[in-house]
């Protein structure tokens, strides 16, 4: 098993050996689900997309992140049983947050984020698809291909109301009740157990067994030191009730550990998800996928046949793409395929270290971004006068977008405004901790944008772009367009960029804290 060791003691539990958290028990449903083709898929899905051609270390992949989601899940699950018994946490409520953990990225595509951040964006404007929503699509095709139903009830999981549970804590509401404003949106359990929807993805403040996986594995592979304790965090973490729900809260003096934790994960962005060569990688092989997208052929259900595009609007054919035969097929077929050559170019220029040309970033000042639509800031001020220097010497040039923004944190608020806790003499009592209780010395600001320029042209004279570059962010100060409409943007550059031929790829990184 990749980076696990495992042998089946006398219970049938299957003990893996993991390089993060040591020799971890699973339950045999848990075994049954890892062995099914749909699951081992993810051992070609790298973990953090295009890192491996950065950091030597971060070869890992979605499969062993995965497993140790599902072993912090049924731990911390755990942890709250053992110390509130009132809560009333059955054995299937664990072994339902234990799956949830394992299947929460199933949906992932070939090199992770890329894919739904940056490829399906482009080959299909507006197509409002999310991973987690084909993670959800892809459980629910493993169950039934592999005829899991009747195993899961002998295992005392009660259906369908357990498997609408599982989804629901890996994709959020599968009803239409929140979109219509009703009290409580889940189906899968009630409102006296909401705190167990907040153990693997917790959409109220983003504190959960997800990322401690995924911290401390990144960290390991990529030779980052990580600084927060999940252990810990499992130790002072109790239910309360607030706002009219039981949720998940910490210790007052546990605040600055949780300040360290969205700190270290602003530090993985920094330094490793949104690294400069990192990001223009992954925008190459999106390109590559832009170019080969019509002419890859994937059958799915009833003999369909799909390409990589419309791949997830079926999960038989969806399951067959993976970062390892995608790249595989574009660079082999290339030559019995003419139209797979341009493709294939851009992959060998990968291969070959020879990148898209790094020139330089404007300096913002300090604008912070406001939330507009998806929160898309692009200065089309910062666009015309770019594309004016960049034609008048370095020849024709053409802009892309793309906002690969983070999931997590309080957008550009303090993470710790949606965090609740409770203090020694009133450990059944939510309180809030402000920012100016902890300390002075914590940040203004919890997010930033960046934008970055770079040449695609390998002909091009890279020391004269730099040079106009320079000459241009020295006389030309930085504004930011607030765009309401992010389709509207889109068009208006799309006409811009097929009018002028412009081959410049411009990328708006968000880095949150």
């Amino acid at each position: 098993f990749s980076e696990f060791s495992l042998c089946f003691d006398l219970q049938g539990e299957c003990v893996f050996n993991d390089p993060i958290h040591g020799h971890v028990e699973l339950h045999p449903l848990l075994v049954r689900i890892i062995d099914t083709p749909q699951f081992q898929r993810l051992r070609n899905i790298k973990q953090l997309g295009g890192a491996y051609y950065v950091y030597p270390g971060a070869s890992h992949n979605r499969f062993e992140h995965s497993i140790g989601v599902a072993y912090l899940a049924g731990e911390f699950a755990q942890a709250l049983r053992t110390r509130q018994p009132e809560l009333d946490i059955t054995d299937r409520d664990v072994l339902c947050v234990k799956i949830a953990g394992l299947c929460h990225d199933l949906g992932h595509g070939p090199f992770s984020h890329l894919f739904d951040g940056m490829f399906i964006p482009k080959a299909r404007p507006g197509e409002n698809w999310r991973h987690e929503q084909a993670s959800v699509e892809i459980f629910d095709h493993l169950v039934n291909d592999n005829n899991l139903r009747p195993v899961m009830e002998e295992h005392q999981l009660v259906l369908p109301q357990d498997l609408n549970f599982i989804k629901e804590m890996i994709g959020g509401s599968l009803g239409p009740n929140e979109a219509q404003g009703e009290e409580w949106p889940y189906e899968g359990r009630g409102q006296d157990k909401s705190f167990l929807y907040e153990i693997v993805a917790n959409k109220r403040n983003g504190i959960d067994v997800d990322k401690f996986d995924y911290f401390a594995r990144d960290c390991h592979h990529l030779g980052i030191r990580n600084n927060f304790d999940h252990q810990r965090f499992f130790l002072f973490a109790r239910v309360c009730e607030a706002g009219g729900l039981k949720q998940i809260c910490s210790r007052d003096k546990e605040v600055h550990n949780l300040y360290d934790m969205f700190h270290a994960r602003s530090c993985l962005y920094r330094k490793a998800y949104q690294h400069p060569v990192n990001k223009i990688i992954e925008h190459m092989i999106a390109d590559a996928f832009l170019k080969a997208d019509k002419h890859i052929q994937i059958e799915g259900s009833e003999g369909n046949m799909y390409n990589l595009s419309t791949a997830i609007d079926d999960m038989e054919a969806y399951t067959k793409l993976t970062g390892q035969q995608i790249p595989l097929q574009i660079l082999i077929r290339a030559g019995e395929h003419p139209e797979l050559e341009e493709a294939r170019r851009i992959l060998q220029r990968i291969i070959d270290r020879n990148f898209y040309k790094y020139l330089g970033r404007p300096d913002t000042g300090n604008e912070r971004p406001t939330e507009v639509c998806t929160n898309v800031f692009v200065c089309l001020y910062c666009i015309k006068h770019l594309l004016d220097m960049l034609t008048s010497d370095c020849g024709v040039y053409t802009i892309k977008l793309n906002t690969p923004i983070p999931n997590y944190g309080n957008r550009e608020n303090d993470p710790i405004g949606n965090v609740n806790f409770y203090n020694k003499y009133a450990p059944d009592r939510a309180i809030p901790i402000s920012r100016e209780q902890v300390s002075r010395l914590l940040p203004q600001n919890f997010s930033e944008h960046i934008i970055r320029v770079y040449l695609k042209n390998e002909d091009r004279n890279l020391a004269a772009a730099k040079r106009h570059f320079v000459q241009w962010c020295e006389t030309h100060p930085f504004q930011v367009l607030e765009v309401t409409f992010r389709s509207t943007l889109l068009n208006i550059v799309h006409v811009l960029c097929e009018a002028l031929k412009l081959e410049v790829l411009l990328v708006i990184d968000f880095i949150k804290l």
